[in-house]
C-alpha cells in the first residue's frame, strides 16, 4: 500500500510537470500561476504545493526532466583515434533529440523565449551544471584532437570548445524559433558538419 501511494505521488508529480510545461508554453512563465497549473493538471493548488514549494522550483523540475534525453543520448566518443568525429556525432545528436523529443523541444522553447530571468528566476541565468559539463567534454575532446595533430593551427582547445558551445547554442535557438521550414532546421546537420570541417587539419 505504501509503495502504491509513492508511485501515485510520483505519477501526480510528473502530471503536474507536464501541465506546467503546457501552460508555460501557452502563457509564458511570468503570466503563469500555480492556480493555472493546478487547473490544467486537474489537481488542487494544495497538491501542487505538496510537490513544489513555488513556481521557480516547478520550473526547474520541468527543465531537468526534459533535458534528460540530452544526458542519455548526447555523449562524446572517448576514442582517441577520432575525437573530432566524436564531437560531430554528439552535436548532430542534439538536433536529433530536438526532433524526436517533444517535451524537450517545448521546454527549450520555454527556457529560450517564454521566461524572463528576473526576481526568483535570476539564479537560473548563466551556464547550468549540464551546460558546463558539455563545455568541459568539448574541451577535453578538442585537447585529444590537438594531441594527435588533427586540428588546424591557431586557436587552443579551450577557445575552440567555447566557440563550438556558442555555435550550438545559437543554432538551437534558431532551430526552435524558425519552424519546420526554417533553413536552420532543415540545414542543421550540414551546418554542424561545416563547423567541424573548419577545425580539421
Amino acid at each position: 500500500m505504501v509503495r502504491k501511494t509513492k508511485e501515485e505521488a510520483e505519477i501526480t508529480r510528473l502530471h503536474i510537470i507536464d501541465a506546467a510545461r503546457r501552460v508555460f508554453l501557452q502563457c509564458g512563465v511570468s503570466h503563469t500561476s500555480l492556480e493555472k497549473i493546478a487547473a490544467a493538471a486537474g489537481v488542487t493548488r494544495g497538491a501542487v504545493y505538496w510537490h513544489f514549494r513555488n513556481k521557480s522550483e516547478l520550473f526547474f523540475a520541468m527543465r531537468e526532466d526534459a533535458l534528460l534525453p540530452f544526458v542519455d543520448r548526447v555523449v562524446f566518443d572517448a576514442d582517441d583515434e577520432e575525437p573530432l568525429a566524436g564531437i560531430e556525432t554528439a552535436l548532430l545528436e542534439i538536433f536529433r533529440v530536438l526532433a524526436d523529443e517533444q517535451k524537450t523541444r517545448e521546454t527549450l522553447e520555454i527556457v529560450s523565449f517564454k521566461c524572463e530571468y528576473v526576481d526568483e528566476f535570476l539564479p537560473l541565468m548563466g551556464c547550468s551544471a549540464g551546460q558546463q559539463a558539455f563545455l568541459d567534454d568539448l574541451t577535453r575532446a578538442y585537447a585529444r584532437a590537438a594531441a594527435r595533430g588533427l586540428l588546424r593551427p591557431g586557436p587552443t582547445p579551450e577557445v575552440l570548445a567555447t566557440d563550438t558551445f556558442m555555435f550550438v547554442g545559437g543554432l538551437v535557438k534558431h532551430w526552435l524559433e524558425g519552424g519546420p521550414e526554417s533553413p536552420f532546421r532543415q540545414g542543421a546537420e550540414d551546418l554542424v558538419r561545416a563547423h567541424m570541417a573548419l577545425r580539421r587539419a
